[in-house]
Order: structure tokens, then sequence, then C-alpha cells
């Protein structure tokens, strides 16, 4: 695919460049400060030693779990760490050097994206600047040309030295699927051994999890979900098309990713729609238009001929087995309405690289360039099928993540999130349980409750602070006043500096295909 192999190339650059430091101070007026404070710290550095505590005070602070917000609290920052939550009065008992006031502004966790693949040199700042502080990348490393093997372990490695503004990144393997893979320079993978391998060596290159897809064989799938447990490393992906939801969430796969197979699980038809299914692949090679022509049909009767008692089963399994479901709605709407052309006049398409762009056109896409429209009204019928089952889900009980699969047409880098959980909430979930899917879930998820999603002593220094209450309206977290990500403290003009370099960024020359 060339847009990939330029798109990563891209990225070699940013990666390995050496990049500045993060933002430098900037001549703004300084924030409101407590009676007893020195100035605050400067915009978008780090608090002069590690030390030297700083504080944020007068802050409404959400309690993620309870969702709750708590008004006039003290957090107490001490380089990447929270070391003190508090009333605001017994801050001077505390003593820190500087302190911010935010005037009763509301402090949520840093927003995880657990969704992403981060192949646009525009995305790190953005994902900063909307108060993502972290990221699940769905295709680690994808080998697109020579020296790229590690290039997320390469972003991420800058990222954490801070010599380059980014998220936090937890690192997939490569694609795992069968063996006519669906994504060029993916693993196509055909037998039990070839999948263990595959599982051995991703654990041996230092990957986070495992990812599989849709065309994995059976007893591959098997072989990579025993192998990944064997090796102590989660899997999660798409459900393949050869195993059913409750076999694979019996396995142990860690999450699901866009619904895969859960609108024929939920079906009182699911044996026979996997039936159908199998005789229809058996018969030989289809045509892309036969393929879409025989799926339009399945969804349709799978959202006719959906069981709730049978989905509560199977809701049941899922919370047991802990299987967790990214819904990701983001790309699901966007792929069913990218036709319209109100996508094209979309503002934040100025933060995209321009290449990026040209590869968003559906008719470019090779998934999309001989879709009809009847593809598309399926598309946007099925997207009410999944609308609904996200919010089934969600009242049973099942644990949900926040995810975009950015990198996707008209799913925005950092701002993606944002319309995510806009959307969860219209499938049914409060705006506390979205929230939750985009901080304490994804702490829990990956097992650091203990050290991200939450504003609380211990936890990593990750904030975004909100003009307005997101538990009365979730679109108030679009209104960003100020982030600290890795302690680092950005207001209101050192984010716009982040996304005016993020703009320059996306039509930089020296990027393959920029401002062309």
């Amino acid at each position: 695919m060339r847009s990939h192999l330029t798109v990563f190339a891209a990225l070699s650059l940013l990666a390995c460049a050496p990049g500045p430091a993060p933002q430098a101070a900037l001549p703004v007026a300084p924030p409101p400060v407590a009676a007893n404070s020195v100035a605050p710290p400067p915009v978008g550095s780090t608090p002069p030693t590690p030390s030297t505590r700083w504080a944020l005070v007068h802050a409404s602070v959400l309690d993620v779990a309870q969702g709750t917000m708590t008004p006039d609290r003290a957090i107490v920052l001490d380089a990447d760490q929270i070391v003190a939550v508090l009333p605001s009065a017994e801050l001077p008992s505390v003593a820190p050097a500087r302190v911010v006031d935010v005037g009763g502004k509301y402090v949520i966790p840093g927003l995880w994206d657990m969704h992403v693949h981060f192949g646009d040199p525009a995305s790190p700042k953005a994902f900063v600047a909307n108060g993502v502080a972290g990221v699940r990348v769905m295709w680690g490393n994808p080998k697109f040309g020579p020296g790229m093997d590690h290039i997320h372990f390469d972003m991420r490695d800058a990222f954490d030295k801070k010599q380059q503004v980014g998220p936090r990144m937890v690192i997939a393997s490569n694609i795992m699927d069968g063996p006519k893979p669906i994504w060029p320079n993916s693993l196509g993978l055909g037998t039990p051994e070839e999948g263990r391998k595959a599982v051995d060596d991703a654990k041996a290159s230092g990957v986070d999890f495992i990812k599989v897809y849709s065309l994995l064989p059976r007893d591959v799938y098997f072989a990579i979900a025993q192998e990944s447990k064997q090796v102590g490393l989660p899997f999660a992906g798409h459900v393949p098309e050869s195993v059913t939801v409750a076999e694979a969430s019996d396995a142990g796969q860690k999450s699901i990713e866009h619904l895969t197979g859960m609108l024929v699980a939920c079906s009182s038809r699911e044996a026979a729609l996997r039936k159908k299914e199998k005789d229809f692949a058996d018969k030989g090679d289809h045509s892309p238009a036969e393929w879409r022509k025989f799926h339009r049909a399945q969804a349709a009767e799978a959202i006719a001929t959906y069981d709730a008692q049978h989905a509560a089963t199977l809701f049941q399994k899922l919370i047991a087995n802990g299987t967790w479901q990214t819904p990701t709605l983001t790309v699901l709407s966007a792929m069913a309405t990218i036709t319209d052309p109100s996508h094209a006049q979309d503002p934040r398409l100025q933060y995209v690289s321009t290449f990026m762009r040209r590869s968003w056109d559906p008719s470019q896409d090779f998934r999309l360039k001989s879709q009809t429209p009847a593809d598309y009204a399926a598309a946007r019928a099925e997207l009410k099928g999944d609308v609904a089952l996200v919010g089934a889900m969600n009242q049973a009980g099942v644990p949900m993540l926040a995810g975009t699969d950015e990198l996707n047409p008209y799913c925005f880098a950092g701002f993606g999130l944002h319309d995510e959980l806009e959307l969860l909430v219209k499938a049914g979930l409060s705006p506390a349980q979205a929230l939750r899917a985009a901080t304490l879930g994804p702490a829990r998820y990956l097992g650091h409750e203990a050290t991200m999603g939450s504003v609380a002593e211990g936890r990593v220094a990750d904030l975004v602070i909100l003009d307005a209450d997101p538990l009365a309206d979730i679109t108030n977290t679009r209104k960003i006043q100020a982030v600290v990500s890795r302690g680092v403290f950005y207001d209101r003009p050192a984010l716009d500096k982040l996304l005016e370099d993020v703009k320059s960024t996306a039509s930089h020359p020296q990027f393959p295909g920029g401002g062309g």
C-alpha cells in the first residue's frame, strides 16, 4: 500500500529526529495564583526539579469511579506524579513552591484512545493538545520499509524521554491474519506452528500484546490464544470468522474491536447464519461485490433476529471472562457516511497530513472504491444495530473502552476521541460511563489502576482542565483550558501553539506528499 509506506517513512523522520524538548515558556499572562505562592510553573515545561512540588488549587475534581465532582480541591504534583489530592484550604500544610489557581474549573484524568494506528506524523501533538494522554496502537511496527521494524518503539522512546511531545503508548504486535491476509505487510499464518512462532517472535520483540484478525483459521487462532497465555501476553482484536464470540471470550481474548461478530452472536439464528457464511465461503472465490451483497443480507438478518435473551447470556459470559468491548463507533459511523459531502468540509482536516487526506478519498481506498449506494445504505442500517447493541451491552455491564480507529477516514487524532465519547453517550452510556471508558477503564484493562486513570495520589500526572462540567454535557470535554501531560503544564495558548505545530507538520514539504 503506497499510502502506508509514505506514512511510515514520514514517521521514521519524526521518531528519529532529535527534536525540541517540550514547549518552552510562552509570553502569556500567568494564571491567578494563591496568596502564599510564587509564579506558576513555566507553561509547557516540567516543574523545575523533581523535589519541587507545585499544585493546582480550587479545582472541581472528577471522581471517575463514582461519577461525581468534588469541588474546591488542590492537586499536588511532583515531576510526573500526583502526590496528594486534598481540600484547597489544606494546601498550605503541603507548602508547594508554585500554585496555579484554576478558579473552580473541572479537572479530569488524561484521556486514552484505546484503538489507534498512529501513522500520521501530525498525530502526536494533536493527541496531547486534545487531552489524550495515552493510546493503544493496534498495529505495531508495520514493516513498510528497511529500518522501520521498530518505528512505534522508537516513537515511544522519544516521547518517554521527552525528546518529542506525544502520548504514552501501548503497542501491539503486527496483525496476525490468515494465509491470505487482508492487509499487506501483516502476518499471513496458515498453521498452528506458524501461529505459535509468530507469538514467540512478537514476545521477543517487546510488544505489549498480540493483535488477532478476521481471517485466522480456527486452529491457528486457538494456537495463538494458547501461546499468548503461555508467554504472558494478552491478545486482542477482531473475532475471526472461524470462531464464535463466545469461543473467543472463553479462549481469553482480552478485547473485541469494532463489535466484530457481535450482531450475529446476538441473533436467535446465530448457528444458521454462521453455517450460511461457511457454505458461501466454501463455494470458492467470490468477487468483492458478491461478498458485500452476501454480508448485507447477513447483517440485515442478524439485526432482524436479535434475541435479547440469547444476547443476555452472551453478555454475562463476556463479563465473567473479563472480555472488553471497544466499539469504535467513530470509524463505524465514518465508514457508513463517508460519501456525505460534509466530511470534506470538516475544519479538522487542516490537522491531517495532505497525503493522509488523499488516502481518505473513497476512490483511493481498496475497501471502499467499488462500494455502491446499496452498500452504504446497508452500512447505515448496520450502524443503527451497532449503536443499539452498545447500549444493551452497557446496560448489562459489559466493560467498555473508548477507541476511534484513528488513521482511518475521518477518525482524527485527538479530536476523534471526543467524537467517540459523544457517540457512546448517544448509544446510551451516561457521561460518567463514557469518561470511565477513556480513563479508569483503560487503567483497569491494562492492569495499571494503581498508577493511572484517576485523579488520586500515586497516579501519573496526566490531567485535563475543562471550562465546563463534562458530567452535565459530554461535549464539554472539548472545552479544554489546560492540559498536564507527563507532568508538563500546557495552558490554552500553549495548546494552541501545539495545534499550530500540527498544522505546520501536516503540510511540511519534508514529509512525502505533504503540501502537494
